[in-house]
């Protein structure tokens, strides 16, 4: 269901526990929002989009544009590895 999270993931290389890591959680529940089992919360769907540099829509496979939306802010959620 969410196989652009998981898409996204492997592109940079990372493993499920990485980014279980990133977003406080375990490999398990992470992986869980991938295989679909799980809804992804709105505040992991921030969190990734802006860790990923993309828009929630293209996660959730609305949008095949991967450029973000223009933000109303310049507040970003630093997330480093």
């Amino acid at each position: 269901m969410y196989t652009r999270i998981r898409e996204l993931r492997e592109d940079k290389d990372l493993t499920q526990k990485q980014i279980g890591q990133i977003l406080n959680m375990s490999q398990t529940g992470y992986n869980q929002y991938e295989i679909g089992k799980n809804d992804i919360p709105t505040k992991v769907l921030i969190k990734l989009a802006e860790f990923y540099d993309t828009s929630i829509d293209y996660l959730l496979d609305i949008t095949d544009e991967k450029e973000p939306y223009k933000r109303k802010s310049n507040k970003k959620v630093l997330i480093t590895l």
